[in-house]
């Protein structure tokens, strides 16, 4: 059997959003037990010119419910990108993969060719369906993912490679 763009997708997305879901309840423990301001680990970054830990999960989320929406050719959800805490953040993951969850494989599969359109940096760029998940997408949320388990190690949060990839 061959691999389907939902099977591609939806169920990727669930489960890496599951794992940083994980990976910041593990912040939350980390700031507890170590008396640290929450807000500093939301807030920080690898380097100055880099997006904060907030905003790199804001990214995650936006990229997988922008895709199953376009793929599905669907409105996509608006977030007002104002996530302060872990609780928000959280709160974010999870409306993301209700939303995730409520499209179906009819709805993503045999939009392999369909055009997405995006506004990047004030131009329009176009991809096919297929190439906008495989190209595009998921390089973007493992990077942002990745981003945000290095911000946290970086600051003493205690996961590894077996948080980022989730269990099995």
């Amino acid at each position: 059997m061959s691999l389907n763009l939902y099977e591609a997708s939806i169920p990727v997305f669930v489960r890496m959003l599951g794992n940083l879901s994980s990976i910041l309840d593990k912040a939350v423990i980390y700031a507890e037990t170590k008396n640290i301001d929450p807000a500093i680990l939301v807030n920080a970054r690898l380097a100055p010119d880099m997006y904060p830990l907030s905003r790199q999960v804001q990214i995650a989320t936006d990229m997988v419910k922008g895709c199953a929406a376009r793929l599905a050719g669907v409105d996509v959800p608006s977030y007002e990108d104002n996530e302060a805490t872990f609780a928000d953040l959280q709160a974010r993951i999870a409306k993301t993969v209700a939303f995730l969850q409520s499209v179906s494989a009819e709805q993503i599969n045999g939009s392999e060719g369909r055009t997405v359109t995006l506004k990047l940096r004030g131009r329009e760029i176009q991809f096919l369906g297929q190439p906008y998940l495989l190209d595009f997408v998921l390089p973007n949320l493992y990077f942002h993912v990745t981003t945000t388990y290095a911000i946290l190690r970086h600051n003493g949060v205690e996961i590894g490679k077996m948080d980022y990839l989730g269990a099995y």
